[in-house]
């Protein structure tokens, strides 16, 4: 079957939804070849390997993130930026199902966040940061969004979904020995929202703190 059915944007758009139903670990070439009606092989004229195609389905979500999540003009301080830039990360990795397994690591195919980069950092370099440390702080509450969805997807693959072996009841019970450690269970793993604008301003904080910013 030839390849002048599918496209690189087709593709990938199949793959995203497709894995909200399969998650990454169901994911592959094969069930992305099947949904298209097309031969496997095909594939392969457009993604070398699972991996580039991980690397487009990336991108396709950032590009995403910048016309959905990120409306209106883009906020004045260094502060607002950071906080503004990784709550929209965090709401564009929370619609797909392992989004920020897919995203961790990804290598983008286009240029389109050097526009925001450059922007964020001539903000940052402006507020008296040395360029270097304008990057340690994003590429730090990058980290931070990154693991923190990647924990909350491990508790809520999707937002309207909960994995068994979460009941506070239970987990009480079993760790009754322990109480703080037992109460803490109702906070470690609900009120997610409130959870992560904390923990991202405490890293805001910390930037500050750290570089006298």
């Amino acid at each position: 079957m030839g390849t002048t059915k599918i496209d690189r944007a087709r593709v990938a758009d199949t793959a995203l939804e497709l894995l909200n139903e399969v998650g990454l670990d169901g994911l592959s070439l094969r069930a992305i070849a099947r949904e298209l009606d097309v031969k496997a092989p095909a594939l392969y004229w457009h993604f070398k390997d699972k991996q580039a195609l991980l690397d487009e389905m990336a991108t396709v979500m950032y590009r995403r993130m910048l016309t959905e999540e990120l409306p209106g003009p883009v906020p004045r301080t260094w502060q607002q930026q950071m906080v503004a830039y990784q709550g929209a990360l965090r709401g564009a990795l929370l619609r797909y199902r392992d989004g920020a397994k897919v995203y961790s690591g990804a290598r983008f195919t286009g240029t389109d966040h050097a526009e925001g980069l450059e922007t964020h950092l001539g903000t940052m370099v402006d507020a008296g940061f040395e360029l270097w440390q304008a990057v340690r702080a994003g590429t730090t509450a990058h980290a931070y969004t990154m693991g923190f969805v990647t924990e909350e997807q491990g508790v809520q693959p999707m937002p309207d979904e909960r994995r068994d072996g979460y009941d506070f009841d239970e987990r009480a019970a079993r760790m009754e020995g322990y109480p703080l450690a037992a109460a803490a269970g109702a906070e470690i793993f609900t009120r997610y929202d409130e959870r992560f604008e904390d923990g991202l301003w405490i890293v805001v904080a910390g930037i500050e703190a750290r570089y006298g910013v």
